[in-house]
């Protein structure tokens, strides 16, 4: 589709840069950055930010490490200013951003790459900030055949990419046509050692006022939506239950909100679906624990000067050590089970797990999220807007995730 401001976007192909970081000063965006570098196919790379000085720094950082890596550009441009944030999008196929907290820098960055039409992949686990993109772009960014994909970190890579994972071994066990007019239900058990950074630590205080009109604002989503006579939702109260190695206790972050996003562009993923979503504690008092510190953030950061306070407890841009970083892992058990039309019981776990969750690996998802999108464009599902990374890339992605080294299999 033609837009009137087409002639001003420079084709595609002429564009100097295959992908444009934008945040590259942060430790995630460094440690992206540097992933990008290690590529053995050189792509041609520029990093963004508002410092001269400091992108310069991490630039010669960078090269020091990875001195056969061909140079990245510098590009000056502040997530304010529309106008330099126009002419960054109009340089690049993909842009990458790891500028949070989203809901402060993020908007007017998503609105440049859809007017330049770039595609564009973040971190965010925001999900105040992803329902305010999908209600205010998503038309636009489809209408220009624009893929805008939030969430690409460990929030929500694994678990979306877990479950599409979980449904083709489904449908690969029983047919898709079967499992299309299957009820199934998935339960996701995230278990891990890692550190929250200074950018997820930020981006989560910052949503907290909004937390309450956000669940409301869910229920109200989750009572009614048939898709094409499909019935896709979450679980709607799941409760706290013993297993094995702990307890498993809801966890209200933003992934299933994007698993049953990604539910209802798949019909593979069944006539009805149902998500819940859970971390397991080892122990009841650790999670009581937990739960208690949780209450009294959440009581300090409604207020202005208690999200600064905390913001400083943290700074945005900090990380821990390399060997401490080389400790960390995560997994992401997934229980399905399929209801077929002639009332038979299927059921399947998988198991997606990888390093260092907060850092390591979400540095990696993202890259390469970036990567699928611009070296795969031809063959990727033609699913445009606001979309999920699942919705975006499907098995591309998944397929690069596991040659990087991040495990999806059957158990």
């Amino acid at each position: 589709p033609h837009n009137n401001n087409s002639s001003e976007v420079m084709s595609l192909k002429n564009r100097p840069y295959d992908i444009v970081l934008i945040g590259a000063t942060g430790f995630t965006g460094q440690l992206t950055a540097d992933y990008l570098l290690k590529q053995p196919q050189p792509i041609k790379l520029a990093l963004a930010g508002r410092n001269p000085e400091k992108l310069s720094q991490i630039r010669e950082l960078l090269l020091a490490d990875n001195p056969t890596a061909p140079t990245p550009d510098i590009i000056i441009a502040d997530s304010h200013d529309m106008v330099s944030l126009r002419k960054l999008c109009a340089q690049t196929k993909v842009v990458i951003s790891t500028v949070g907290p989203y809901a402060l820098h993020g908007e007017d960055l998503v609105a440049a790459c859809i007017t330049q039409k770039c595609d564009y992949v973040d971190l965010t686990g925001e999900p105040q900030f992803v329902s305010d993109m999908q209600r205010k772009y998503g038309a636009d960014a489809t209408k220009q055949r624009v893929k805008i994909v939030n969430c690409c970190g460990f929030d929500s890579i694994p678990h979306d990419l877990g479950v599409f994972f979980t449904l083709e071994a489904l449908s690969k066990k029983l047919g898709a046509d079967v499992l299309q007019q299957s009820a199934v239900s998935v339960e996701g058990f995230v278990r891990g050692h890692g550190d929250i950074s200074g950018g997820t630590w930020n981006s989560a205080i910052n949503a907290m006022p909004n937390w309450q009109d956000f669940i409301r604002e869910r229920r109200q989503q989750y009572k009614h939506t048939a898709t094409d006579g499909r019935d896709i939702r979450l679980v709607e109260k799941p409760t706290l239950r013993k297993l094995k190695d702990g307890w498993a206790a809801p966890l209200p972050t933003i992934d299933p909100e994007i698993v049953v996003q990604s539910a209802k562009r798949y019909r593979h993923f069944g006539q009805s679906f149902r998500y819940a979503h859970f971390v397991v504690v080892p122990q009841l008092h650790r999670l009581a624990m937990t739960g208690a510190a949780v209450a009294g953030i959440f009581v300090v950061a409604q207020f202005a000067k208690g999200r600064t306070w905390l913001g400083k407890q943290r700074p945005s841009g900090a990380g821990p050590a390399p060997e401490e970083r080389a400790r960390h892992w995560f997994n992401v058990e997934f229980v399905a089970e399929v209801k077929t039309p002639t009332q038979e019981t299927v059921k399947l776990s998988t198991l997606v797990s990888g390093g260092d969750p907060g850092y390591d690996e979400t540095a990696k998802m993202l890259a390469e999220s970036a990567l699928c999108l611009l070296q795969d464009k031809a063959d990727l599902p033609p699913n445009f807007g606001l979309v999920t990374p699942a919705e975006a890339m499907g098995s591309h992605l998944l397929r690069r995730l596991q040659a990087a080294g991040i495990a999806f299999e059957v158990k």
